[in-house]
Formats: structure tokens, sequence, C-alpha cells
């Protein structure tokens, strides 16, 4: 099978990436030092190529009310140009479909970034929903072809500043940007940038999206202004420490997503009807997503790990790491009602059962750690 290669695949490996095969996708794990590459992000500035991620406008007369019906969280919380909402789209069984960000740029112009191995089911989807419901929005795919976007993520506590040295244009229109906002720049050197204040590491920073065939342009642009490279590998623990989910990982098709922890992304006490909504009141909760840190030696906290309670209740870890900011072993897992925070709990590890301690999310935010 070819694998499909982002528009920064000849810069990756002009930089001596390690290469892996990523749902698909010929992506960097690293430039090298992992580890450095986690910690530039939590101290300085450091970017991830983003674009195996899928970037879809939703345009049309009837875009929010489409997206009403579509989307678990409630879009009519998106009430001011620029602003950014995060969302599940759940297939009528209650399980995730997807996770993504919903932009809202005008009553006739949303725009969705989706998961890199799901986008052509998620696009499958979404035109179905569109005949189903009679919306006749259009829904346009950005990764590939005419139009094509790139995207990039710029984090860490100076990475912002570092977008401004290569963007100066963009500091008026982005400085102003609280979190989960976003500003459309154009006329810039690199054509027309999409400049929004999120990410997926725990830390401040931009991502941007952007012409495609500006991707190598900008990639270097950033890195003479001193961003580090960083590949899958620190994006993984960063993400990780943040207590933020993974798709395919964390959750999938299978799970609902207030078992995945994400019942804050759920409207359900607004009268909205929703994909979904009727066969998630009916399942509820029914587990918790939480933290833990291992206690004792001699093993290291993995996915799909099984995890025993105070009272012989089942949960089991689904991801977990060595955490370069704590020194710990850490993961998120999926426990049964009873287990508090604070409780003890045995992770089988081979054939040991070692202690681990059940911590809230996240482990860390914003270059800080937040638990004990």
């Amino acid at each position: 099978m070819t694998l499909k290669a982002t528009p920064l695949n000849f810069a990756h490996r002009a930089a001596g990436a390690k290469m892996v095969d990523f749902g698909g996708w010929d992506m960097p794990v690293n430039y090298g030092s992992q580890i450095e590459e986690h910690h530039a992000v939590r101290v300085d500035a450091g970017m991830f190529d983003v674009s195996h991620m899928c970037v879809i406008d939703i345009d049309g007369a009837n875009a929010r009310s489409f997206l009403r019906g579509l989307l678990a969280n409630n879009v009519d919380k998106l009430q001011v140009a620029g602003k950014a909402l995060y969302s599940c789209m759940l297939g009528a069984d209650g399980f995730v479909i997807d996770d993504l960000i919903v932009y809202f740029f005008s009553e006739d112009r949303f725009r969705l970034v989706v998961n890199a191995g799901t986008a052509a089911k998620d696009i499958d989807w979404i035109n179905a929903q569109n005949a189903a419901t009679g919306s006749a929005v259009t829904v346009t795919q950005r990764r590939d072809g005419i139009g094509a976007m790139a995207l990039i993520a710029v984090q860490g506590p100076n990475a912002r500043a570092k977008v401004w040295q290569v963007l100066p244009g963009a500091q008026a229109a982005s400085e102003p940007l609280k979190p989960f906002n976003a500003t459309i720049v154009a006329n810039t050197a690199f054509g027309e940038v999409m400049v929004a204040r999120t990410g997926y590491t725990g830390e401040d920073g931009f991502e941007l999206a952007f012409p495609a065939q500006q991707a190598e342009a900008l990639w270097n642009a950033l890195l003479s202004a001193g961003v580090k490279p960083a590949g899958l590998g620190a994006r993984d623990t960063l993400r990780l420490e943040a207590g933020m989910n993974l798709y395919g990982q964390d959750m999938d098709d299978t799970v609902n997503p207030l078992d995945a922890g994400l019942a804050w992304t759920v409207d359900l006490l607004s009268e909205r009807d929703f994909i979904g909504k009727a066969a998630l009141i009916a399942m509820g909760q029914r587990y918790q997503f939480l933290g833990l840190i291992l206690i004792d030696k001699g093993g290291v906290l993995r996915a799909h790990q099984k995890v025993v309670g105070a009272t012989g209740s089942i949960g089991e870890t689904t991801s977990g790491t060595f955490s370069p900011t704590m020194q710990q072993a850490i993961a998120l897992a999926r426990l049964p009602m009873d287990v508090a925070i604070g409780d003890t709990v045995k992770v089988e590890i081979r054939d040991k059962q070692l202690a681990a301690t059940v911590v809230k999310l996240p482990f860390v935010r914003n270059g800080k750690i937040l638990v004990a």
C-alpha cells in the first residue's frame, strides 16, 4: 500500500525525521530526540505538521440548522465570527463517529477540522445526513485537490510571538483572540491564513490553516524563527499529559462520549435534538475517564491494561506513557463509577498487579504539573 503524504513530506525527510506509517500516512515520529521536542513545547515553541487532518467547509443558508442536528454540542453557542467549539459527532447509537472542532465565520459558512483516519468516513456521514435532511449545504473537503489546505500547529509559551515574527500582519488580528477563537488573515506572504488559538498539547499557541502550496515556505520560516519541529511521539506524550482524548485510542465508535470524559462537549440541556441524543440518554454514563499515576516500580503504563478497583470492579487504561514533564508513568483510564479520585487501584502489567493513584485530569497544563 502506498502511504499518503502531506505537503511537508519532503521537508520532514530533508530534516532527517524518522518516518512511520500513521493510519496510512507517512508521518514523522521524531527528528532525533522525542524528549527534546516534548520539552521544547512545554518551555518554548514547537511545531507539528497536522496536514493529515481534514478541513471540511460547510456552506449554505441552512448551515447552522444542519450542524445543530449533526453535532452533540450546540452550535448555537457560536454567535461571534471566529468562535470555535469542540464537539463529538455521534451515530444514531450514541457512539462517537469522530471528535472535531467547528468554527463559525458567518451564518452561511462554518468550518470543521476532523481527524485524519476518520475523514473519509466523516465526509460520507455528513453527505448522507445532508441528503437525508434536505439541508442543501455545500460540503467541501480541503485536504486534496484544488483549494487544499495545509495545517501546522505551533505550540508553547513562546509560540504566538514566534508566529507573529513570521506573520507580522497577523498580530493585530490574532493577539486579542481568546482560546478557542480564530481569525482569517488575508494577503500574508503565505496567502490567506486561518489563525486559531487552539491546540492539542495543553500549551498556548496557534493552529494555522493555509494554502497547501505554501506549506514548505511557512514551515521553513517558522524554523528560522526558532520554532522546533516536533513529531508524533512528542505530540502523543504532550496530549496525554494534557488529558486529551485520541480518537481510535481513548474512544471510537464503540464508546459513548459520557464514558470518554466528554460530557462537557455534549448539550443535553436544551430542547434541541441531535443524532444519537435519545440513545445517549438511554445509555447514560457507565464509566469515568480519569488519570492514573503509577506508584509501584517495575512496569510501564500502556493502553488496554486491566485496572482493578478496591471493590474488585474492573476498568482499563486507554493510553499510557512515561511523562517527560513529571518523570512518572501515567495513563488515561476508563474506570468504574465506584472508583474515586485519590483511590489506589491495581494495574495489571504483564503478570504483576502494580499500584497506581487515581487523579483528576489534566496532569499538566501551561507547563505546570497539576497533580501530586
